[in-house]
């Protein structure tokens, strides 16, 4: 069977993996610090301000230049998406699959230089960088089959049981207008062309604005869709500041759908905001998590061990879905923490592009600066770090944010840490005397966006039936906690994780995209 890449398979990939990835990234680093502008109405745009992408992995060096956009240019590519609206959500939907599908593969076609750019602005190591773009295209894929499975969603309904007439009653979904989509810096290929894809492809325009720190990524994305051949304004790509650039955007009225990714604070504050419009108006969010896993006495351990850690340390722990509590029934728990203690202990540190590193850096100062504010609050609270607890600063570590990962055990469980989403490579272990205790402890928070399990076939029925997750994982060595991909898990999270209720690369994602207009002709027999 030929290789596939996914979050599941990347742990083996073929030596050509690399070998490309290795050619791209000298082509990238060729093409270091130059400027890049926006795009609105299919036209580069320059802004006075900008703004530099650093680096995280070396702090003195600029990778790019972008533009500083503010209310005026919000409010420029936002005018140029209600222009191209008419159009495009006329334009048959078999039309809009076609040239989504050419972006799918202009992203499969440039995935090294991609991600390459991607573990270079991220701090990703270059397997979950390349997996990252290889997913925005699987995504972009997804959301033109759910188009095509559906005959776009045109359904004919029953007829009206009329004397003398005839009734059509037809049930279609149609755009709502200018789509706004903005992204975070963790996966700035995947989670921007994601809801960007299903947006277009159901007829809405867009404008995206990504996270300040990986602008780069998403202007390649922008490079698709117009090389693609998207019409002029369909797409518009846009960067700046959240509080600037950001905030014109949701607060201008003529937006008629939102999609954000990030954290809980900001996103509440993004529902709060777009809530003040004329009406009720669409919002995406995906507001982070903090997602146990539940180890069993009959667990395989060395399973759980694996799947842990990758969980909890992969991408420095900047995952929405990273692993980063774990609860053991009491007679397991030592053995699991001798094993999770090995295994992190071989983990390699170091320049993300190298394809021995599993750890790069955090993405920027303020992650840095957090890393060690929960260390500290963690030994003053009783904590006591097994593994990591510390900054790297010497050698090839001091110009970047590299932080070791870190288990934490004899932490009381009724600490805040244990309901506090991280984003740092930091996870929690304590010890559970039962099952019920432990799902207790999992279901007490205000997250629910994914949990996984290790134990007996019966036990993880139980599992399934009781978490409150949107994606939920069982005996999986791959990823306790991660590893979503279209088609296969689709992601989304319940409660204070996501607002929808419908998973991203799911049966039922597309859909949010449009509002349903029911079509009633009747005729006299």
């Amino acid at each position: 069977m030929a290789f596939k890449l996914t979050y599941a398979t990347m742990f083996n990939p073929p030596e050509e993996m690399h070998t490309r990835f290795e050619d791209a990234l000298k082509a990238v680093r060729a093409n270091l610090g130059k400027e890049h502008a926006m795009i609105i109405n299919g036209k580069d745009y320059f802004t006075a301000e900008k703004f530099e992408d650093i680096n995280p992995a070396d702090t003195s060096e600029v990778l790019a230049l972008f533009q500083k956009g503010n209310e005026k240019d919000a409010a420029a590519a936002i005018e140029a998406a209600q222009k191209a609206f008419p159009l495009w959500s006329k334009t048959p939907w078999q039309e809009r699959v076609k040239f989504m599908r050419r972006v799918a593969e202009l992203l499969d076609e440039r995935i090294y230089e991609i991600g390459a750019i991607v573990a270079l602005e991220v701090g990703k190591n270059r397997m979950e960088a390349l997996g990252d773009v290889a997913e925005t295209a699987d995504l972009i894929r997804y959301a033109c089959d759910q188009m095509e499975a559906n005959d776009g969603f045109i359904k004919k309904l029953g007829t009206d049981p009329l004397s003398g007439y005839t009734a059509s009653n037809v049930s279609v979904l149609r755009p709502y207008g200018v789509w706004l989509v903005i992204s975070p810096f963790n996966f700035p290929a995947a989670l921007t062309g994601g809801p960007c894809g299903a947006a277009l492809v159901s007829g809405n325009t867009l404008v995206f604005k990504p996270a300040t720190d990986t602008a780069w990524t998403s202007r390649k994305l922008a490079e698709c869709m117009r090389d693609a051949g998207l019409p002029d304004g369909v797409f518009n790509f846009v960067s700046g500041p959240g509080h600037s650039m950001g905030q014109a955007l949701i607060e201008n009225p003529a937006v008629a759908g939102i999609t954000f990714t990030g954290s809980y604070d900001v996103g509440m504050g993004i529902y709060r905001d777009f809530a003040k419009g004329e009406y009720v108006r669409p919002t995406i969010l995906e507001l982070g998590g903090k997602n146990p896993a539940i180890v069993s006495r009959n667990a395989d351990i060395e399973e759980a061990a694996a799947g842990i850690v990758r969980s909890a340390f992969g991408l420095q722990g900047q995952k929405c879905s990273a692993c980063s509590r774990v609860y053991v029934e009491k007679p397991v728990y030592q053995k699991l923490l001798e094993r999770m203690i090995e295994i992190t202990k071989k983990m390699t540190i170091g320049d993300p592009t190298d394809r021995n590193t599993f750890l790069g850096p955090v993405v920027n100062s303020r992650s840095y600066q957090d890393y060690q504010d929960f260390l500290d609050k963690i030994y003053h609270s009783g904590g006591r770090f097994l593994t990591g607890g510390k900054v790297l600063k010497d050698g090839e570590y001091a110009k970047g944010y590299f932080c070791t990962p870190t288990i934490v055990a004899d932490l009381p469980v009724r600490n805040s840490i244990w309901k506090t989403e991280m984003f740092v490579p930091i996870t929690t272990v304590a010890y559970v005397d039962s099952l019920e205790e432990a799902m207790q402890l999992a279901n007490d928070c205000t997250y629910g966006l994914t949990a996984g399990f290790y134990g007996s076939a019966e036990e993880t029925s139980w599992f399934f039936d009781t978490i409150q997750a949107g994606v939920t994982y069982a005996n999986r060595p791959q990823g306790a906690t991660t590893g979503a991909w279209p088609g296969f898990q689709p992601f989304g999270g319940w409660k204070g994780s996501g607002s929808s209720g419908k998973n991203a690369g799911g049966l039922y994602y597309v859909q949010l995209y449009m509002h349903e207009q029911i079509q009633t002709l009747i005729k006299k027999a």
